[in-house]
């Protein structure tokens, strides 16, 4: 920020998923607000944990006298930010946005605190959020990339209804009420208003994004091209399977590495045990793990199954799992506003 502030004047937009995890985190986290903005396209009152909070109609007016705007995005569309992240910036706002638009623009910083918090020194006016399977792969691949390199990623991603949104959420409940009224002896139900393209209660698809190039999708390529911009390393070979599953919240990865430089497993523990921001929880003979029930409404990345390749010398098993509405957003969004208000 320009000028250091006791607080500053925030401005949430879109009060869908995302922006009511912000809403959350902010006061959470006691981040430091004098006045609080909440916009959307209608105006109405909304309630968070039995908090209200007056939503007004987004305007360009609206940012008159913001210092930080945090945009809540949706993935896979063209969000507000493209029409109202220029307007907040003329008005002298720093624009953090959770959505696709600018992630990949050369002049716009792709941050996630833990990795490159030196990035967000870059800006000029807008800071991008990554996309909320990216953000949780790279936490867990920076601490073992500085200790000895990483030359390749394969990621299968396991990604929550609610990364697509309240309407996935809501559509993965009545196609569960569907399947109950059965008696669980029919599992194809059919709703209307489905928000995903595949039934997901009782099924898994790979399916996240518009398919592209190579025949990979448009969630396949953020996990490629923005850990390459995240790490500031292109030579990482990345390749990635991104799959829909019957989860309400927190996305799960297996992520299989090949190192530079050969690492035990015993010593990546030791290693992302330290790192700000994850939690090892690595005991399969306990049956203990990570896990997405227990991970939501947690701000943490969670890594257990850490296991070296019997076949190749440098490779390395992690399975990930974390909050996709948390780290994978708003958390992280917040983060980088905290970023920007130290000395």
């Amino acid at each position: 920020m320009k000028t250091k502030k006791n607080a500053y004047n925030v401005a949430v937009i879109g009060v869908g998923a995302v922006g009511i995890e912000m809403l959350r985190v902010l006061r959470q986290r006691s981040f430091p607000i004098a006045r609080l903005n909440v916009l959307a396209r209608s105006e109405r009152d909304i309630f968070i944990d039995g908090e209200r909070y007056s939503v007004r109609t987004i305007s360009p007016d609206s940012f008159e006298g913001i210092d930080i705007a945090l945009f809540a995005g949706t993935e896979g569309e063209k969000g507000a930010a493209l029409t109202f992240a220029k307007e907040a910036v003329k008005r002298g706002a720093v624009v953090i946005d959770n959505g696709a638009d600018f992630r990949l623009n050369p002049d716009v910083p792709l941050v996630v605190p833990e990795v490159n918090p030196e990035d967000v020194k870059k800006h000029k006016g807008i800071i991008a959020n990554p996309n909320c399977s990216t953000i949780q792969m790279v936490v867990a691949l920076w601490p073992i990339y500085k200790k000895v390199g990483i030359k390749r990623v394969v990621v299968t991603t396991l990604q929550a209804s609610s990364g697509a949104g309240m309407a996935a959420v809501e559509q993965l409940k009545k196609e569960n009420i569907e399947i109950a009224k059965t008696g669980y002896e029919k599992i194809h139900v059919d709703i209307e208003n489905r928000a995903m393209p595949q039934q997901l209660a009782y099924n898994v698809f790979p399916h996240i994004g518009g398919f592209g190039e190579f025949g990979y999708t448009s969630e396949e390529w953020k996990l490629v091209k923005e850990t390459h911009k995240i790490m500031h390393d292109n030579k990482i070979k990345i390749s990635a399977t991104t799959i829909r599953v019957p989860v309400r919240t927190g996305h799960s990865e297996a992520i299989y590495i090949e190192t530079r430089k050969v690492i035990s497993p015993e010593n990546v523990r030791t290693i992302l045990s330290k790192a700000t921001g994850i939690t090892v929880i690595d005991e399969p003979e306990r049956a203990l793990y990570p896990m997405p029930k227990d991970a939501e409404a947690k701000d943490d990345v969670f890594i257990g199954r850490i296991r070296k390749d019997p076949f190749v010398k440098n490779g390395l098993w992690l399975w990930v799992v974390s909050d996709n509405l948390r780290k994978g957003a708003a958390l992280n969004a917040v983060q980088i506003a905290e970023l920007l208000i130290q000395d």
